[in-house]
């Protein structure tokens, strides 16, 4: 059996960290002049800066040849391709199919899975084109000024994002909100700020079986129904993006109104489906179409760009040089672009959902760290927050600053400034500050590497291929790893045991530890009994995996 940390490649690797300990990055680009240019890359309406990173040509070369020796390109065909690669769940990984602008079949168990994605696109299409237009009317006959999404995780993180991140191009007329926290706190402050008669609700919910959201739904159909009278038209007002059609319309939404996505597509990778149903009611279907042109670019890119010019797989591979052999803990993203504030929690859960992992595919433990602590926020802010520590501090953090070249109108001055402290922590990171001994605490140490990625403007386009890169980045690592990226199972161990805690907070909670026991108690005291709620939602079928692994449990 193969094992990653045996490999003379991997081996060769640890040499090369013991070799290169003590070099400067700086004395890299004075070695060799040409640096810059060798270790830079553009794609599309992306650039990116990998030249001040603690990185060696040699370190370099061995990086890629673990890539090259890995199954990467086996296992990026079969994701194109539908093949199984999500294992545990028994599923392709087909989020790329999403936007894929190709005209032949893709095929998943002997069917071409491409028109009813086609036909689910022009679905999104033809609403969000009636909802702009002022086609679509409330049960009073108005048209719909607020748009509420009610989802958790993948079905709120991606869309959120991407309106905040492309607020220019929002429909004047039209305002978003999204629900995500169960705290009741979070959809009363929404809810008591609109307009029954003008508000629609997207349910954003795999299953329709989600706790956090289902709740959230069903607050916002209560609030609906004592404010616009019991006789409203809930499905004027309440639609759905879900797999699970038939809990959706017992819930009151139109089945024309279920925008349907599929079992393949992970909650973290849904935005290019009707997860995306925000978006294209924000910047249109035009523009939606526009960050799918962007992804499905990016997506060419990596399956044809050789590894040393692949920036998917270049990022991976010095992500992998800093977590398994430098040490580093976590990786911050920086964004510069005030738009861009929601990246950093997105690319979060992107991140550590998907490589949050320590048994490989083949079920056996791993003797190596994968995935970093992903963390961060807007660079301005963090210039004031905790860029100290990263310049001081005894923590190792590489950097992905991000930013975007071309300025709004009439704020070219601030944009300037931007951009210019940007490139000056990046190079301060870099160079440091040694006038006096190192022990000076006046001193920066330096030698804190960055990268820098730079959109030529902030449009749908290039937001959608700066999402692709870094899915594709977390695919790369995922796989030199040999680990699932694609599902979930510690995220499902909370919704389980959360359900069980909510059975058994009346009877049988001796079942759980004594500190559970002792806090339980504290929450009876509130809640003398269960909190009455309304009927439950069928879940959704268990599939394969859920069954096994039910059945290991008992």
């Amino acid at each position: 059996m193969f094992h990653l940390t045996r490999s003379v490649t991997w081996q060769a690797l640890q040499r090369l960290q013991q070799a290169t300990a003590q070099d400067r990055i700086s004395d890299y680009f004075a070695a060799d002049p040409q640096r810059f240019d060798k270790m830079s890359l553009r794609v599309g309406g992306l650039f990116l800066d990998y030249s001040k990173h603690h990185v060696s040509e040699a370190v370099l070369a061995k990086l890629l040849e673990l890539a090259d020796h890995s199954a990467l390109v086996q296992r990026r065909a079969q994701m194109f391709s539908g093949d199984i690669i999500n294992v545990t769940e028994d599923r392709p990984v087909l989020h790329t199919a999403l936007r894929n602008l190709g005209e032949g079949p893709l095929m998943v168990d002997g069917k071409d899975v491409m028109p009813e994605i086609q036909r689910t696109r022009e679905q999104i299409r033809q609403f969000s084109e009636a909802v702009r237009s002022g086609e679509w009317r409330g049960y009073s006959g108005e048209r719909i000024k607020d748009v509420v999404n009610i989802g958790i995780g993948g079905s709120d993180l991606g869309p959120n994002m991407a309106c905040r991140a492309l607020l220019k191009y929002r429909h004047a007329e039209l305002n978003f909100h999204f629900v995500s926290n169960v705290d009741g706190t979070h959809i009363q402050k929404v809810l008591k700020r609109l307009d029954p008669a003008t508000t629609l609700f997207i349910v954003s919910t795999k299953t329709f079986s989600t706790q956090e959201t289902l709740l959230n739904a069903k607050t916002a159909r209560r609030w609906f129904l004592d404010n616009a009278g019991e006789g409203a038209d809930v499905g004027a007002h309440f639609i759905a993006a879900s797999t699970n059609r038939k809990a959706a319309m017992e819930f009151g939404i139109r089945e024309e109104n279920v925008f349907e996505f599929w079992a393949w597509v992970g909650g973290r990778y849904s935005m290019w489906s009707s997860i995306g149903l925000p978006i294209a009611l924000s910047i249109g279907f035009d523009g939606f179409m526009e960050m799918l042109e962007g992804a499905y670019a990016m997506d060419q890119h990596f399956i044809e760009a050789p590894n040393a010019r692949n920036m998917p797989v270049l990022m991976a591979l010095i992500g992998i040089w800093y977590i398994n052999f430098l040490g580093a803990e976590t990786q911050a993203i920086v964004p510069y672009d005030q738009a861009l504030h929601q990246l950093p929690a997105f690319l979060q859960q992107l991140d550590m959902e998907s490589n949050g992992k320590s048994v490989d595919i083949f079920g056996h433990p791993v003797n190596y760290k994968t995935g970093p602590i992903v963390w961060g926020q807007t660079g301005s802010n963090g210039q004031h927050a905790f860029f100290q520590l990263l310049h001081q501090g005894t923590r190792y953090v590489p950097i992905d600053f991000i930013a975007s070249l071309k300025p709004e109108p009439g704020v070219e001055e601030h944009h300037f400034a931007l951009l210019t402290n940007m490139l000056a922590q990046a190079n301060a990171f870099m160079m440091g500050s040694q006038e006096g001994s190192q022990l000076d605490p006046y001193s920066c140490p330096g030698n804190r590497p960055s990268s820098v990625l730079l959109l030529d403007e902030l449009t749908p386009r290039n937001l959608g291929a700066l999402i692709a890169l870094y899915e594709h980045k977390v695919f790369v690592q995922g796989v030199i790893w040999n680990i699932n990226s694609f599902d979930q199972w510690g995220v499902q161990l909370g919704k389980r045991i959360a359900g069980e805690i909510s059975e058994r907070i009346d009877e049988r909670s001796q079942e759980f530890d004594a500190s559970t026991q002792g806090l339980l108690a504290l929450v009876r005291e509130h809640f003398r009994s269960a909190p009455e709620t309304e009927e439950t939602v069928e879940p959704a079928k268990t599939g394969k995996a859920e069954k096994k692994v039910a059945k290991a449990r008992r």
